[in-house]
Parts: structure tokens; C-alpha cells; sequence
């Protein structure tokens, strides 16, 4: 199942090998960061929920930009320097005592994040065919969990919030995978240039206007707004905040509820993947949305278990939210980049996988500030309400979703068939609908 699911070029498959080795580095750090701040810091709960925001709110201004940049140089040329910025961005969170110092490196850091994902899904894409794109971003998402995981189970058997050496050596190992992804790219030199060498003069002009007048990709980017910022947006500040806080669970049962969504998504996301092939997109989308919604009720009555002194019962609720969150995400994580490569073209893809980052960037805003007053604030019902309702919301978008794509943007071909400019097995496609 494996082998059938590998891209068909050797450069992408390494692209693939980089993601998985430097993942473990962020397997690392990934789920301490609002741990590492409030309680090895000393930093408050509210004021660390602002500094994740503002690392969102960087990411958000400055992906538009890489995009433009991968567009007009190609990707090889902005993710390469990036790599070397993160690198130094994560290892310099090692050194952090204080809010200046949080504030200035989390700064670093947000300035390649979001440029450096949005090129490397240009890169795959331009590795990659139509009908082989959804497979190969599920792969990339599973060897991603994958290397998270197994990175946060050593940081689980390492983290000391009594001892901050045991986190700075987390960073800084974080901090030397990134140098993997680099070496690889590197050792391909015709990899991620320019996928149009020559732009007409008007499409040269416009840029982000022929982005911004899809309105299908509008209609997409509300939902991924909606659902990342009561989903992805929660795991670092509102899943590690409830747990800890709330919960009453050790912080190393993150590091475990991590290693239990990882187990989950690579046990699943090869059958997953079989199973989405010629189905409507904008479904799995809205069944994505709903589990993740049940996961945060799981949460919250975990946090009531835990109030109340079930403390091993409150444990396994957390471990079981992480658990459920993951069904959704093989659901999500093939399907997102899938669409927004579907309705990119050439000239402008950067630019539409910019925005697509960008989702994640707002969302990054929009999470953390919610979610660290709330839970520091002991309103943590308020907040259960808040992410499970967004969900909902999130799942009524997708499905409104559906009119707007083509039946070939919507994923609904058969598996056999080869999706070609003209449509399907040469069929012509009607365009999405305003």
C-alpha cells in the first residue's frame, strides 16, 4: 500500500524524506511551548497566549510576500535561506528568560515559518500530477505525524519543568534537523525553479488579484479560517493550557496525548487515502470538522474528571481527545492542499499556496489570544463552547462549499482516471460557479 502511494518521481520522494527527519525535531518542541514559557519562564498564561499571537500576526503579513516571491524567483530560492532562519529562530528559543527575549525570537521565527510551508507544497505540486497530488500530500502529512511523534515520545521521557536544560536541548536538537530538508534540496539543483519561465504582461501585472477574484478559493479560505482556529490553532496554547491547567495532568501527558494522535494518523492515513480516492473533497472536509468538534468534548469532560480528582481518568480523556482529533486530521490534511493546487495555475501557484499558509497564520493569531486569557481565566467552559461550536460552523461551510468546484477540483473521479487541463480522460469540465 506504501509503494502505491509514493509520488512517481524520485525528487519528490526525497522532498518526502526531509519533511520526515526534520519533523522530528519539531516533534520535539511542538507541544511545550505554552508549557515552556508559563512554567519554566515564568512568563503568565495571558501575556503567553499574546506572544503566540503575535507570532501568528508576523506569519500572516509576511506570507503574501513569499508567496510573490516564490512566483517571481521560484521556491527554491526563498525556501533555502529559510531553512537557516527557522534553524536559528528555534535554537534561539533555548536562550529565552524573559518577554523581550520571547517577543524577539518568537519574531525571527514567524518570519520564514509561513513562506517556508507554502513553497515547499509549490515544490511538491510542481513534483507531482493532479491525480497523485491528494496521495502525496496525505503522504507528506503522515511522515510529518510521524516524526512528531517520535519526537515528542523522547520529549516526553526528557521534559523537566524543574530542570530548563532539559528544554533547551529539546530546541536545540529542533534547531540542527532543519539543516536535513537544506542538505537535500541542495543536493538537487533543478528542483523547485520557476514553474513558468516566461509570464505574459498581463498576468504579470495582476498578482494577487487573479488569487482574490476565485471566488471558490474565497469561500475555501473562510472554511480553513473557521476550522484552524477552533482545531490546529488550539493544539499549542488551548490543548496544553486545559490539560495542564484544568486537567491537572503532568505535562508530560502532552507529550504522550502527541505520541497517541501520531499512532493514530500512520496507522490510518494509508487507508484513509484509499478511501478519499473519487470522493467529494468538501465532504471529507465537513466530517473532518465534526470529529474534531467531539474531540474537544471529549476534552472538556476530561478537565471536569480531572476537577473533580479522577486524576488517571482525566489523563486518559486527554490522551483520547488527541486520539479522535487525528481521525479528523487524515481526513484534512490530503484534502486542503489538494484543493488549493486544483484551483491554482502555474503563474500564480506560490501565491495561492501564500494564502493558503495564510489560514494557518490568522488562525495562529486568532487561537492563542482566545484561548490564554480564557483558560487562565478559569473560563475554560466558555472555551469548550467556543471550539466545539466553531466546528460546526466550520463543517456548514465545506458542505456549502461543494457547488462552487468543478467535480475534478471536488476530488469525485475515479482513481483509474487521469486528470488532464481538458478534464477528466479528456472530458472538458465546466468552470466552478461565482
Amino acid at each position: 500500500m506504501l509503494r502505491a502511494t509514493l509520488p512517481r518521481r524520485p525528487e519528490a520522494r526525497r522532498i518526502l524524506l526531509g519533511t520526515a527527519i526534520a519533523s522530528i525535531g519539531r516533534g520535539l518542541t511542538l507541544p511545550f511551548l505554552f508549557i515552556y514559557l508559563h512554567q519554566v519562564r515564568g512568563i503568565g498564561a495571558d501575556t503567553v497566549g499574546l506572544l503566540i499571537g503575535w507570532f501568528g500576526l508576523v506569519s500572516l503579513i509576511v506570507a503574501p510576500l513569499g508567496g510573490a516571491l516564490v512566483d517571481r524567483f521560484g521556491a527554491r530560492r526563498v525556501v533555502l535561506p529559510l531553512f537557516l532562519l527557522d534553524a536559528v529562530g528555534v535554537g534561539a528559543l533555548a536562550f529565552v528568560h524573559n518577554v523581550p527575549t520571547a517577543f524577539a525570537v518568537l519574531t525571527v521565527s514567524a518570519l520564514g515559518g509561513p513562506a517556508l510551508w507554502s513553497a515547499q507544497n509549490t515544490i511538491l505540486a510542481s513534483l507531482t500530477e493532479p491525480d497523485e497530488q491528494q496521495r502525496t500530500f496525505g503522504l507528506s502529512f503522515t511522515l510529518l505525524n510521524l516524526g512528531i511523534g517520535i519526537g515528542g515520545m523522547v520529549s516526553g521521557l526528557i521534559v523537566d519543568t524543574a530542570r530548563p536544560v532539559t528544554f533547551q536541548l529539546l530546541y536545540a536538537l529542533d534547531a540542527v534537523t532543519y539543516l536535513v530538508p537544506l542538505g537535500i534540496l541542495l543536493s538537487m539543483p533543478a528542483v523547485g525553479r520557476r514553474l513558468v519561465d516566461t509570464l505574459t504582461k498581463e498576468r504579470s501585472k495582476v498578482g494577487y488579484a487573479v488569487v482574490l477574484r476565485d471566488r471558490a478559493f474565497l469561500r475555501y479560505v473562510v472554511f480553513g479560517l473557521v476550522l484552524t482556529s477552533c482545531g490546529y490553532a488550539q493544539i499549542e496554547v488551548g490543548f496544553a493550557a486545559f490539560t495542564t491547567v484544568i486537567a491537572g495532568a503532568p505535562a508530560r501527558a502532552v507529550g504522550w496525548a502527541l505520541a497517541a494522535n501520531t499512532l493514530v494518523i500512520v496507522l490510518s492515513q494509508l487507508f484513509v487515502l484509499r478511501w478519499l480516492e473519487g470522493r467529494s473533497r468538501t465532504r471529507a472536509l465537513a466530517v473532518a470538522a465534526c470529529i474534531m468538534g467531539f474531540s474537544w468534548l471529549v476534552l472538556g469532560a476530561a478537565g471536569f474528571l480531572g476537577q473533580r480528582g479522577f486524576a488517571i481518568a482525566a489523563i486518559a480523556g486527554v490522551i483520547a481527545c488527541s486520539a479522535i482529533f487525528a481521525f479528523g486530521e487524515t481526513l484534512l490534511s490530503p484534502v486542503m492542499p489538494a484543493i488549493t493546487n486544483a484551483l491554482a495555475t502555474d503563474e500564480v501557484r506560490g501565491r495561492y499556496n501564500a494564502l493558503g499558509s495564510m489560514i494557518w497564520g490568522l488562525s495562529a493569531v486568532i487561537g492563542p489570544v482566545t484561548a490564554g486569557p480564557l483558560i487562565g481565566a478559569h473560563r475554560s467552559t466558555l472555551w469548550v463552547i467556543m471550539v466545539t461550536s466553531g466546528c460546526a460552523v466550520a463543517a456548514v461551510l465545506a458542505l456549502s462549499l461543494r457547488r462552487r468546484l468543478t467535480p475534478e477540483q471536488d476530488g469525485r473521479f475515479s482513481s483509474g482516471s487521469q486528470l488532464t487541463p481538458e478534464g477528466v480522460d479528456g472530458r472538458p469540465s465546466e468552470p466552478a460557479t461565482a
